[in-house]
């Protein structure tokens, strides 16, 4: 018997009929099976891609699109490899600024250079070795599909051939050549750059917080909508503006109130045409006298982008819709006392004769006290005029066009968790108990854990958005996204409480603590790691689990590797409002196929710097862990799969060669 026949009998080829027919229909006879076998086979030999691992984007476009363009710093990496013995550091930079920014660069090359023909001829050198090197891991038709099609032909024949050779020298030149000479260089330059960033990352993987705080989430997810391929495992902020979209009034007040706070309005109103006017309106009239001091939103003192005026009406709409989200707050605890959040509810404990709220039975003095639309007698009850703007609010949230694409694009590149090659991917957190083990949490009348807590959840959130989910179900899924944002047991969020009311109202920082969950702590735990990779059946002798959420203040020593190098914490905050405590600007891991290796951010200062000077923004370089032997795709979970796809072919070839199934001359193999 044959190495094939050997791995197959008639009966396992018997029960595998039908799927074997529908193989046939692709591959119709022995020759066309047994080329892809052996295409397979050298595919699995071939170095695992390189993945490249964010978190807690925050709103900061520009700083994550230029991480995208430089590979967090990998590209210049790989030009340093191939030119650092050869080139100056400043023409290094240079020569990285224009594959980071090809279009923006070729300007400023056309107004400053003397000598355009040579500036081509060496560039193209120098860019088709570079594109050969990032492409060196990849199969031809891998990279075939990554190419434009205008340039595709030219692009391929040039990274394939040897300039070596003396019989292909002159070919390769004479291609150069005739680029340069048909006007086509510049547009050939821009499609090589943009070549040697796509293959520069393999696939991309987002650990949730796409939005808030900074200026341009929608910027983000424009990008990610026409990326190749990424993965996102949703975050809290990221849940709160898909439950905005779907209509749940608790989340689209805490959006608004969040986009105030730091003064970004421009996601809103100019990514997804939220039409604030009503909120302004109302806000100028209500507290027209009210300096709203606590609510004056959180930017820069040297910030110019805002004039005075705009700033006072920020914080007018952030009181306003404060003032509202408590009110909806408090009715949704209500109808859910199952949550056991009614605790929350702070209205009522207002005492406004002495200028205090009773908290767990203490009284806080309040520093401010001008609450006009606030019913002493019935708190939570919303005046008409704010009822007429909630829903005013909700029917922009829930039509706009934007939005809704971008929530679709949420889901079908994420979910609540991810496992990628013995890594396993959550935003925040796993409840907890004290004593380490698995905590149960009540997701609609059922109580779940660990592995299948998640996948509840994810299947819970996406039937707010289904046609064919009851309405009582979609209600309860559509208010479960506020419970995600700020429940104590939930995964995204997982602190005793979130106190938004006591850190506006409070002064006495006792009153704004937040008791976090007992995953924060036990983390540092290799068991407790390994317990809860176990739980998601993680296999691997390096295994990992990547968290976000929680910034590592790196200027306090605090290190994002812990448990024994079973965890990695790579929120570093991207977010300019969180610089000053972590003292970098954001992390990216990347998992090459002989290591890990964590980058350290500098704050990104603008487009037009980078542009011009070459400056970049990777701080600092450290290796994480070596693998014991470089890594193939073989030992990948996409080698999983093409295993599986041989050994269906090794069955079909056996079908052929017994005349279980007939050959035949129909159809075209590409390859």
């Amino acid at each position: 018997m044959s190495p094939i026949d050997s791995k197959t009998n008639e009966r396992q080829v018997e029960n595998d009929r039908r799927i074997l027919e529908l193989l046939a229909q692709t591959f119709p006879n022995i020759s066309a099976a047994s080329t892809e076998i052996i295409n397979l086979e050298a595919i699995l030999n071939l170095p695992k891609g390189t993945e490249h691992f964010v978190a807690d984007l925050h709103g900061e476009h520009e700083a994550f699109r230029h991480i995208l363009k430089n590979a967090s710093g990998n590209i210049k990496r790989k030009v340093t490899d191939l030119y650092g013995t050869s080139m100056r550091e400043s023409e290094i930079r240079q020569l990285c600024s224009l594959i980071y920014y090809p279009e923006e660069k070729m300007q400023i090359v056309h107004s400053t250079e003397e000598n355009m023909y040579d500036f081509y001829t060496i560039t193209l050198h120098q860019l088709i070795r570079v594109c050969q090197s990032v492409s060196s891991k990849y199969t031809r038709s891998k990279v075939r599909k990554a190419l434009p099609k205008e340039f595709a032909y030219i692009i391929e024949e040039l990274l394939h051939e040897s300039r070596g050779e003396y019989d292909k020298q002159g070919y390769f030149n004479r291609i150069l050549e005739t680029i340069v000479s048909t006007g086509q260089a510049d547009a050939f330059i821009v499609a090589l750059c943009k070549v040697i960033q796509k293959l520069s990352i393999d696939q991309l993987h987002i650990l949730g917080d796409v939005y808030d705080r900074g200026p341009g989430a929608h910027l983000i997810m424009d990008t990610l909508c026409h990326y190749g391929n990424w993965d996102i495992q949703w975050g809290n902020h990221d849940i709160l503006w898909m439950g905005a979209a779907a209509g749940n009034k608790c989340c689209i007040a805490n959006v608004i109130r969040v986009s105030l706070r730091y003064a970004n309005l421009t996601t809103l109103e100019d990514g997804y045409g939220i039409n604030l006017l009503p909120l302004a309106t109302m806000a100028m009239e209500t507290y027209a006298d009210d300096p709203c001091i606590e609510f004056a939103p959180k930017v820069d003192a040297e910030q110019t982008e805002h004039p005075e005026k705009a700033l006072r009406l920020m914080a007018q709409m952030h009181k306003a819709i404060a003032v509202i989200q408590f009110k909806l707050e408090g009715s949704m605890t209500l109808k859910h006392p199952e949550w056991k959040m009614t605790g929350r509810n702070l209205l009522h404990r207002i005492d406004f004769e002495k200028g205090t709220v009773n908290i767990d039975g203490k009284d806080y003095e309040m520093s401010d006290m001008n609450f006009p639309t606030v019913d002493p007698a019935n708190p939570y009850r919303l005046t008409e005029e704010e009822e007429e703007l909630i829903n005013k609010l909700h029917h922009s949230f829930t039509v706009s066009t934007g939005l809704k694409r971008h929530i679709s694009c949420l889901f079908s590149h994420g979910c609540m968790y991810g496992i990628y090659n013995s890594n396993l991917l959550f935003h925040a957190s796993m409840p907890l108990n004290a004593d380490g083990s698995l905590k149960e949490v009540m997701v609609n009348r059922q109580k779940y854990r660990g592995r299948e807590l998640f996948h509840q959840i994810g299947m819970l959130v996406r039937s707010a958005f289904n046609d064919d989910t009851p309405p009582a179900d979609k209600d309860y899924a559509r208010d479960y996204y506020w419970y995600l944002w700020c429940g104590p047991d939930s995964p995204l969020f997982d602190k005793s409480k979130m106190t938004t009311f006591e850190r506006y109202f409070i002064k006495d920082p006792e009153a704004h603590k937040e008791e976090k969950g007992h995953y924060y702590t036990l983390r540092q735990k290799e068991e407790v790691c390994d317990m809860i990779l176990d739980e998601f059946k993680v296999e691997g002798s390096q295994r990992h689990i990547i968290n976000g959420h929680v910034p590592v203040r790196a200027k306090k020593g605090e290190s994002p590797i812990r448990a024994n190098g079973k965890l990695m914490v790579i929120d570093g905050g991207f977010a300019k409002a969180y610089h000053k405590t972590t003292g970098i600007a954001g992390y990216t891991l990347i998992y090459h196929s002989s290591n890990f290796e964590l980058v350290e951010h500098e704050p990104f200062i603008s487009e037009e710097e980078a542009i011009r000077s070459g400056t970049d923004i990777v701080r600092s370089t450290k290796m994480v862990e070596q693998t014991s032997q470089r890594i193939r795709v073989r030992d990948t979970d996409k080698g999983k799969i093409l295993q599986s796809q041989i050994d269906e072919l090794t069955e079909l070839l056996y079908a052929f060669r017994h005349g279980i199934i007939k050959e035949s001359n129909a159809g075209k193999i590409v390859l």
